[in-house]
């Protein structure tokens, strides 16, 4: 894996975005940034990428910033450029797009099959919150996911929020019983939780780790905690994915629904 950043652009308002963000990452974490435009080779878009090379120089702080034209599939051109890439950044919809639309095709395309963490910026973020939020469960994806924010995190000298969701069968009112079952299996499940926490804490002492156990779908309850958040990580899928999905029912749902950088993270 290169440490440098890959970002597309097609000149969208969402790829202005992710170019700003992919810069002040490039410059937290002091690597090269490559800015990757794919479509026909024409004036406008030369005058367009140089605008943002240009943009991204100014923000990056003396980091190596390049930046090319490639014809070809915009999600192929894009995952083959994630090959040689930390991280390969990408706005939430390009100039195609709808407008009510939160994730596009493109990014949508390339969180399922690119060979790095994929970071989906909606907008410009004017509020920083110095929190990071991580969806965990415990899998391989989410072990990923972790490594991830724990970087973004310690980069940012912010807080990391680990949050372990999953919705509760509602009680049924005739087999007391049961009920007392699925309070003792959701206990042991809090305590599980909790305890896949405690040796994050201890490998990264000068990091505050705080975290949450609600009792809610991983979509409804990260989509609500992201509200205060300055980028969520997700795994590509989780503990009960298909190990075929490219992109599991969390991560798919947190594109959709997050307005604020969102990282996909594969195993």
């Amino acid at each position: 894996m290169s440490r440098r950043i890959v970002v597309g652009f097609d000149g969208s308002a969402p790829a202005v975005a992710a170019v700003e963000w992919a810069a002040a990452d490039a410059r937290r974490r002091e690597l090269d940034l490559l800015i990757v435009h794919v479509g026909e080779p024409a004036e406008e878009s030369a005058g367009l990428l140089e605008d943002a090379a240009a943009r991204a120089h100014a923000l990056t702080g003396g980091v190596a910033v390049t930046a090319e034209s490639r014809t070809g599939n915009v999600v192929g051109e894009l995952i083959a450029a994630s090959s040689q890439a930390d991280t390969l950044v990408v706005g939430s919809r390009g100039r195609g797009g709808f407008a009510g639309m939160v994730a596009g095709s493109v990014s949508m395309g390339v969180a399922g099959h690119a060979h790095a963490p994929v970071v989906v910026v909606r907008g410009p973020r004017v509020v920083e919150y110095g929190r990071v939020v991580v969806g965990y469960d415990g899998s391989e994806q989410a072990e990923a996911a972790m490594e991830f924010a724990v970087e973004q995190a310690r980069s940012r000298l912010a807080q990391l929020h680990v949050v372990t969701a999953w919705p509760v069968p509602v009680p049924a009112p005739y087999a007391p019983a049961y009920d007392d079952l699925i309070e003792e299996a959701v206990r042991a499940e809090l305590e599980t939780a909790r305890a896949r926490v405690q040796p994050w804490r201890e490998r990264n002492p000068g990091l505050i780790i705080t975290d949450d156990q609600p009792r809610d779908h991983p979509v409804p309850a990260l989509t609500r905690i992201s509200e205060t958040a300055d980028l969520v990580v997700v795994g590509s899928h989780g503990r009960g994915g298909l190990a075929a999905a490219v992109l599991g029912s969390v991560s798919h749902g947190v594109l959709r629904h997050v307005t604020c950088p969102v990282a996909v993270v594969r195993a």
